[in-house]
């Protein structure tokens, strides 16, 4: 399956969360269409591990086979699996740099990061699903840091997260540590992840 290029909002309607974090799409909180306002249908253990797969899996913004063989690698991983694959999911290059406020949405991110405009320990790199690693330094390359979509970007950022600093005379951000479970999206059940991809 190739990767969501659908209305935004309708998708965060249907799933019941803000894919893009700053809630507007959640202003009618029931799904859309004409059925849209009435009782939603009761979910089946099935339905539920299936709809908190795909809320994942559209917030980061990855397709089908991206998010199963990140999975798969997470749970070869010592610890929680579920965690594991949560934490793979925020060391993504494109995340980061959403993170760190050098792009408005993860889409922008990925555009930014695939059109060489990020630089990590101050080589370009140009792969959004690139693994950055506790201690790496985020960047962008002297050329693009006069883009006014940045400058707007952080203009706009409210939050920085704890595993994250960020100098704004360099534009340069560092992945200090890797988060811990509290720091994650909470609307995200992890667990019902795993026993889809269990059965």
């Amino acid at each position: 399956m190739s990767r969501y290029t659908g209305p935004k909002f309708k998708l965060s309607r249907r799933l019941g969360i803000s894919l893009s974090g700053s809630g507007k799409e959640l202003k009618r909180p029931f799904p859309p269409g004409q059925h849209g306002p009435g009782q939603r249908k009761k979910l089946s253990g099935y339905g539920v591990q299936l709809q908190e797969k795909q809320k994942l899996r559209h917030m980061y913004g990855l397709n089908e086979k991206q998010f199963r063989n990140l999975f798969t690698k997470a749970s070869h991983m010592q610890g929680i699996s579920g965690e594991n694959f949560m934490i793979m999911l925020e060391s993504r290059l494109d995340n980061l740099v959403y993170r760190l406020g050098l792009a408005n949405t993860r889409a922008g991110a990925r555009q930014l990061v695939s059109h060489g405009h990020v630089t990590v320990n101050g080589k370009k790199v140009n792969i959004a699903s690139y693994t950055v690693s506790p201690g790496e330094v985020i960047g962008l390359r002297e050329r693009s840091r006069n883009q006014s979509s940045v400058k707007e970007a952080l203009a706009n950022r409210n939050f920085l997260p704890n595993y994250l600093e960020f100098h704004d005379q360099a534009m340069e951000g560092k992945y200090v540590r890797l988060p811990e479970r509290s720091e994650l999206p909470q609307e995200i059940d992890e667990k019902q992840i795993v026993e889809f991809y269990s059965r």
